[in-house]
C-alpha cells in the first residue's frame, strides 16, 4: 500500500476545489456574457455591468444595470442551470435620486464624459434643452443617457434634474430653437449684458416676444432675450423644415471651418460623427452618435466605390476593411454633397473630393473608404424623426 504525505493529499484536494471553483466561475461568466451579447452588445448605449463573486456561502451576483429585462433573463438562465446564487444586483435608476430620473441640459453645450471627473475623456455633448434620463449620482456628477441612448457622466451644474411630471410640463410649454451657428441670450433688449452663449439647436422656453426679441427662460430658471432674427418658434421651425437633400448640404456648409473637437457635437467644435449628427439634427432628425453606430442605420447604397449611385446627404464611412483575422473597423464618416465631393470634420469642417484631378482630392480617405449608407427619409429604429417623436414638445 502506498502512503502519501498528508500535506500532498491536502494540496491535491485544494487543487481540485480551486479548479472546480474556476470552472463554475467560467460557467457563470458564460451566462453573463451570453445575456450581455443579446441585450447589451454596445456598452455605449446599454449598461449591464454584472459579475459573480464566489465565497463559502455560494455565489453572489453583483454589479448594476439599467436593463431589468436583461437581469431577469440572466437569473432565469441561472435557475434553469441549477446555479444557486444571491441576487445583489442594483437596478438603475438609483433610488437615492428620489424620483428625479430625468433632466434638461441648462448650458449651451453640456460636456459628457467617460468618467465622473473633468479630466476624463469627452465622450459626447448635449445641447441646451436636451432631455436626458438620469440613472445615478456620484459626488457632483450624474450618469445620464441622451435621446440617442448614449451613456455618459455630466457635472451637476450643466443639467437641471426633475421628475417625469416636471419634464412633461416643460414639453407643453412654448419654445424657440436657436438657428444661428452661434450667439447669445441677453439680460435686456438693449443686447448688452450676456446671460449665456447659444449654439445652433439650443432650445429654450419662450415666455413672450417683442418686435425684435423673444423673451426666454432656461430650465434652471435664468431668463433673458434672444434676437428674433437668430431663432424661430420650435413648432414653426419643425413644420417648415425643407426636408430636402439641398437643405442638408446648405446646413453642412454653414459649419465650414468649425474646428475639430474629439467628442464634440455642437457648433463650437465637433468630431466627424458629431458633425454628421449636427447636420441631421438641424434638419429634424436624430441619428446615432458614433460613426461605428451610424453605419448600422439607414439603407446600404455602395461598398465598391460606385459613387454615381450616391445622393446628396448620404453618409460615407471610412476605416479598416475586414480581414480573415480582424473585423471591419469604422473610424470616420462624411456626407456626400454632390459634384464628386463630401464634407467632413478633419482638423476642421472641410470639403474633399474623390476626383483625382481636383485641388481638394482626398487620396487618404478614398483609400480607406468602406461603404455608403442612406439615412435621409429612411424609416429605422436607430433614427428619431422629430416630426414624429415629440421629444421637445407634445
Amino acid at each position: 500500500m502506498h502512503h502519501f504525505p498528508k500535506f500532498l493529499i491536502i494540496f491535491f484536494l485544494l487543487t481540485i476545489a480551486c479548479n472546480r471553483k474556476e470552472a463554475i466561475n467560467d460557467d457563470l461568466s458564460v451566462y453573463v456574457k451570453a445575456i450581455q451579447k443579446e441585450y447589451a452588445p454596445d456598452k455605449r448605449v446599454a449598461l449591464f455591468n454584472i459579475e459573480g463573486k464566489h465565497s463559502a456561502d455560494g455565489w453572489r451576483l453583483i454589479g448594476e444595470s439599467n436593463l431589468p429585462d436583461a437581469v431577469l433573463a440572466l437569473k432565469e438562465k441561472l435557475n434553469e442551470a441549477g446555479v444557486v446564487y444571491t441576487d445583489s444586483i442594483k437596478i438603475l435608476p438609483d433610488a437615492s435620486l428620489e424620483g428625479k430620473y430625468v433632466a434638461l441640459v441648462t448650458n449651451s453645450v453640456a460636456n459628457l464624459r467617460s468618467e465622473p471627473k473633468h479630466s476624463a475623456e469627452l465622450s459626447t455633448q448635449a445641447t441646451l434643452g436636451t432631455p436626458v434620463k438620469v440613472w445615478k449620482k456620484e459626488g457632483g456628477w450624474y450618469y445620464i443617457q441622451t435621446p440617442d441612448k448614449y451613456l455618459a457622466w455630466v457635472n451637476s451644474g450643466e443639467i437641471s434634474v426633475m421628475t417625469d411630471a416636471e419634464l412633461e410640463a416643460w414639453t407643453d410649454l412654448k419654445k424657440i430653437i436657436y438657428t444661428n451657428t452661434y450667439g447669445h441670450v441677453f439680460s435686456g433688449i438693449d443686447a448688452q449684458t450676456r446671460v449665456s452663449d447659444l449654439v445652433a439647436g439650443s432650445i429654450l422656453e419662450a415666455t413672450g416676444e417683442g418686435l425684435d426679441f423673444y423673451s426666454v427662460r432656461f430650465p434652471d430658471g435664468r431668463e433673458g432675450f434672444v434676437k428674433k432674427e437668430e431663432a424661430s418658434p420650435y413648432d414653426t421651425w419643425l413644420g417648415t423644415l425643407d426636408r430636402s437633400e439641398e437643405s442638408l448640404v446648405a446646413t453642412s456648409k454653414t459649419l465650414m471651418g468649425v474646428p475639430y473637437l474629439w467628442g464634440g457635437t455642437s457648433t463650437k467644435g465637433m468630431d466627424c460623427s458629431g458633425f454628421t449628427k449636427t447636420i441631421y439634427f438641424l434638419n429634424g432628425v436624430i441619428i446615432p452618435r458614433d460613426a461605428s453606430q451610424q453605419v448600422h442605420a439607414g439603407f446600404p447604397i455602395d461598398s465598391t466605390k460606385s459613387f454615381d449611385q450616391l445622393q446628396k446627404g448620404d453618409l460615407l464611412f471610412f476605416g479598416r476593411k475586414a480581414t480573415d483575422s480582424t473585423a471591419e473597423k469604422v473610424v470616420h464618416v462624411g456626407m456626400w454633397i454632390g459634384n464628386n465631393e463630401f464634407i467632413h470634420a478633419s482638423d476642421r469642417i472641410r470639403i474633399s473630393s474623390i476626383d483625382r484631378d481636383a485641388d481638394n482630392y482626398d487620396e487618404y480617405n478614398l483609400n480607406r473608404y468602406l461603404r455608403t449608407k442612406r439615412v435621409f427619409k429612411e424609416q429605422d429604429a436607430l433614427l428619431i424623426d422629430l416630426a414624429q417623436t415629440p421629444l421637445f414638445k407634445d
